[in-house]
């Protein structure tokens, strides 16, 4: 089984929306841009507790009550797995045979002499012709297929925990009966001691005839205890014990709940697998987690998904994310009226043994309106640098660095596209010998593969050294001669513009030396390319330092480094 998409109309924040889903997804976005609402629409769909409290005028868009709410999901059962046949089971004669989409439908129209809106629900598998689900009471056909286990910010550890304790504890063997009649007879004789106290028997004697002087009946009160165990587990609590530890310690901290809380919904979840579909969907998981729990989160929701088959979370937090795979991301966000984007995301196989590199760098950029991606730290260094002065607190203003260290800028630039976000590109113009044919223009290539190749044609790469001696020895040349040919200038200008990808004329310390030379001479010496080349990172930071807001202006202004201006003043 496979969730598909999600249309919502009319409902709270969102007059018409739609959404790719798949079984993983997240939804991300500034506040109040609607991710609850999107989850709770889910679960007016699917979860009776929430169904049953109707719709208010306040849940309609706009409080435009005259329109309907509809919200539409829809499910591919095409994979036959064992979710699959219980929901095509459940659908008796709504699906025909060879219909693999299943439609569920949820629509509520406003009473408005009632002031509510009730749920008609519909399912089936052609979406012109759907069958209603009858209701029995508030429940009906769908809640004993799908299990909605709502996971909120401030869920609470010990409410659930005494809540579901006699699903977490089922004690019924012979031997559990033994030790019960053995708890009975200790609480008998614990009662009978409690009531031989002296205090107790000097109470006694003073309330009697105390009593006495209101009632002259010949009365005495005595006292007895009456402890009785009321549930066995009524004041179990869970403690943490450390390994090669017998001593056990509170579970306090709300990081450390909130990990139960997890482990407590997964133990529910596997209780009810077998008779329904269960469904997880949480809101904000890294709420009061440390940075370190957030990744050990993500690693129980993306990394296991046998106990989080279909999971749907929200969040502010890329460390949530950092095991994500096989995840639809959903950024959601604010225009005139509220909208989204989607995009699958599935972890490249060359990254399968080290996702977490991966993710982490496109996690941090997702939650940004608009992304630069450079070659290496270097670049990410000079270029904070620049916007730090020209553009204070920029990544504040939803704008972000990326460097893809040798990832490549094709793992981020197609879902970043996808989702909406504005994606520059700043490359290195390498070329490269080769024993067997030559010179090779690499960052011309890049480039080609950027732009899908579409203007390849246009290219001109002659003329280039013809021997590895003259390649070696005016390299640099040649990279800028190839740069500024006639036939190559105004394509690469043109990729500019309609791309937003920026080749350089030679590479970043070249290109920075033509716009400061005279500065960083006196900054680094009378060889500054060589000088921040032999140790990239660490001479990058002693420039950086040097340099003066009149140089950062400077490079922000200059032809060879345009793409800041179009990362900061792309509207």
């Amino acid at each position: 089984m496979k969730f598909q998409s999600l249309q919502v109309k009319n409902f709270r924040s969102f007059e018409d929306i739609s959404i790719d889903l798949s079984n993983k997804n997240v939804f991300f976005g500034l506040n109040d841009v609607g991710k609850t609402n999107l989850l709770t629409a889910l679960r007016f769909v699917f979860d009776r507790d929430t169904r049953r409290n109707d719709f208010m005028d306040s849940d309609y868009f706009e409080k435009k009550t005259e329109i309907p709410i509809e919200i539409l999901v829809t499910v591919d059962i095409s994979d036959n797995n064992e979710d699959s046949s219980k929901l095509r089971a459940r659908l008796r004669g709504a699906i025909l045979s060879g219909q693999d989409l299943i439609y569920i439908r949820l629509i509520a129209k406003y009473d408005n002499s009632e002031m509510v809106g009730v749920a008609e629900l519909f399912w089936g598998g052609d979406k012109e012709n759907l069958q209603e689900i009858k209701p029995r009471g508030t429940r009906f056909d769908i809640d004993d297929v799908f299990n909605v286990f709502y996971i909120d910010s401030y869920v609470d550890m010990d409410v659930l925990f005494k809540r579901n304790i006699k699903k977490f504890i089922q004690s019924d063997t012979e031997d559990d009966k033994a030790i019960n009649d053995s708890i009975n007879s200790i609480v008998d004789e614990l009662n009978e001691k409690i009531s031989s106290l002296s205090g107790v028997s000097d109470f006694e004697s003073k309330i009697t005839p105390t009593y006495q002087k209101f009632n002259d009946e010949n009365i005495s009160i005595s006292i007895k205890s009456e402890i009785a165990v009321k549930g066995l587990y009524s004041n179990i609590v869970p403690y943490m014990k450390k390994k090669d530890d017998d001593n056990i310690y509170p579970t306090a901290g709300e990081g450390r709940k909130k990990l139960v809380v997890y482990s407590l919904f997964t133990l529910l979840a596997e209780q009810e697998a077998d008779k329904k579909i269960n469904l997880f969907l949480v809101e904000e998981p890294e709420n009061n987690l440390h940075k370190s729990l957030q990744i050990e989160l993500s690693q129980i929701l993306f990394g296991n998904s046998e106990s989080y088959p279909y999971l749907f979370v929200s969040t502010h937090s890329p460390y949530i994310l950092y095991e994500m795979n096989k995840v639809t991301l959903v950024r959601i966000f604010a225009e005139r009226r509220v909208t989204s984007k989607s995009a699958f995301y599935n972890v490249p196989s060359d990254f399968q043994d080290n996702k977490k590199m991966l993710n982490r760098l496109l996690a941090e950029a997702i939650f940004a309106n608009r992304v630069l991606l450079v070659e290496g730290p270097s670049e990410q260094l000079l270029f904070d640098k620049v916007l730090s002065v020209i553009k204070p607190y920029y990544e504040v203003n939803g704008m972000y660095i990326l460097s893809v260290n040798g990832i490549g800028f094709k793992s981020y630039r197609p879902i970043l596209k996808k989702l909406g976000i504005h994606c520059v590109i700043k490359t290195d113009n390498d070329i490269q010998w080769r024993a067997n044919s030559g010179h090779h223009a690499l960052g011309f290539s890049r480039v080609n593969n950027l732009v899908n190749g579409t203007l390849a044609v246009n290219w001109r790469i002659t003329p280039l050294p013809t021997s590895k001696e003259e390649f070696i020895n005016n390299s640099i040349g040649y990279r800028k001669e190839l740069y500024n040919l006639e036939q190559n200038l105004p394509v690469l200008n043109s990729i500019r513009e309609d791309f937003h990808v920026y080749l350089s004329k030679v590479d970043l310390e070249n290109d920075l030396d033509q716009v400061l030379h005279e500065n960083l001479v006196t900054y680094l010496g009378d060889n500054p390319v060589k000088y921040l080349q032999a140790a990239k990172n660490n001479h990058m930071v002693e420039l950086i330092e040097k340099l003066n807001d009149e140089d950062c202006r400077e490079v922000y202004e200059h032809y060879n480094f345009a793409c800041l201006k179009d990362l900061v003043e792309w509207n």
